[in-house]
């Protein structure tokens, strides 16, 4: 089975890599914060597209501290890529920066096509690592097995493979990968950068090496997964509803967002995160934040980028597990997850085989939808 396309790659690459030069100039300019916090203060309002509902906190908590006003708007990622493409075409923007977690299309579409750049804040890129610069990454979430803790004393599973197993036949909830990107895009990161250590798992648990008839462990862990009916959902609340819910008889496993695991005390929920799970108990996705090209208040747009970047801004995300990329910023102690004790046993998003991603999903849906069963 075929991945990808050579020669599509090589040219959405070339031209993100002409975007991304753009985005490095504008990160060598000689930088005064309090300037550009002057110049910010004579722009129009700004308005931030961001897929979580904190967004709307952020904007507001940066509208205090500077004097600029700001608004955030919580958009899918799909239809982010949507409004900025169109509203840059009609010459009629209203958003004015993008924190995207489709970062396939970033690196395909939005920057390479001159629809948003990337602005790296020039005081604090010592502290961003250099695979998260060129687009500027904001933070990292984590999508993570969970377990009832109500249910059990630890994890049910401890290896993926066992998710393919007739016991859990129709008990593991997830996101629709034919509606969720990044699901996707997660097959294709495990089959670039992982499939020696699903292989690997498979022997682990059954004694034996692993036949491959589609062309990767990843495909034929897919396969077996979608042959065992998954419960698909069209958002993580109905996964973390299915696994956590209290009083249940009938366990499920689930994949979901870190930033569910905050429902423990807020709706009595018992999630549990699947730490030891082979070979990983979850995986990154990136947050790449952009600003729209043609936005009547570059300033202020520049503004929030670097306000996200630091501690202050980016603390109602922190509190949901998702981790910035500024080397400065920790986890609260208290978020409720835990993840950040276990960031090496989750798959880490790599943005150079981002346009692999990109030109791999359909390739990727189509071998899911043939293989699910219901």
């Amino acid at each position: 089975m075929h991945f990808g396309n050579k020669t599509r790659h090589t040219l959405l690459w070339t031209a993100a890599f002409v975007g991304l030069c753009a985005g490095q100039a504008l990160a060598e300019e000689t930088f005064d914060l309090n300037a550009l916090v002057e110049a910010a203060k004579t722009e129009a309002r700004i308005t931030v597209y961001d897929s979580t509902g904190k967004i709307v906190e952020m904007a507001k908590a940066f509208s205090a501290k500077y004097g600029v006003a700001a608004e955030g708007s919580k958009v899918k990622a799909t239809a982010q890529l949507e409004m900025i493409i169109r509203e840059a075409r009609a010459n009629n923007i209203q958003g004015d920066v993008s924190i995207i977690s489709d970062a396939p299309a970033a690196m395909a579409q939005l920057i390479p096509q001159g629809f948003a750049e990337s602005w790296l804040p020039p005081d604090l890129s010592a502290n961003i690592p250099a695979e998260y610069q060129n687009p500027l990454t904001v933070v990292t979430s984590a999508n993570v097995w969970a377990y009832n803790s109500e249910l059990f004393d630890k994890c049910p599973v401890t290896n993926m493979w066992q998710l393919t197993e007739p016991t859990w036949k129709g008990k593991v909830a997830m996101q629709d990968p034919l509606g969720k990107a990044s699901y996707v895009d997660w097959f294709n990161q495990m089959a670039k950068h992982g499939d020696d250590k699903i292989a690997a798992a498979y022997k682990e648990l059954y004694g034996k090496d692993l036949k491959i008839d589609d062309g990767s462990a990843t495909a034929a862990w897919v396969k077996a997964l979608a042959a065992n009916a998954p419960l698909l959902t069209d958002a993580d609340a109905a996964a973390a509803d299915a696994v956590g819910a209290p009083g249940q008889s009938q366990p499920f496993m689930g994949l979901m967002s870190s930033a569910k695991f905050r429902d423990n005390a807020e709706k009595g929920m018992k999630l549990g995160l699947c730490k030891d799970l082979k070979p990983w108990l979850g995986w990154m996705y990136p947050g790449v934040g952009l600003i729209t090209k043609g936005t009547n208040s570059p300033n202020a747009a520049k503004l929030f980028i670097h306000y996200v970047m630091t501690a202050e801004g980016i603390a109602p995300q922190a509190a949901d597990g998702k981790m910035s990329t500024n080397t400065e910023v920790a986890l609260p102690a208290d978020e409720p997850s835990g993840i950040g004790s276990v960031l090496d046993q989750v798959l880490p998003y790599q943005m150079e085989t981002s346009l692999d991603d990109w030109d791999a999903r359909e390739t990727w849906q189509d071998f899911w939808r043939l293989n699910y069963r219901k």
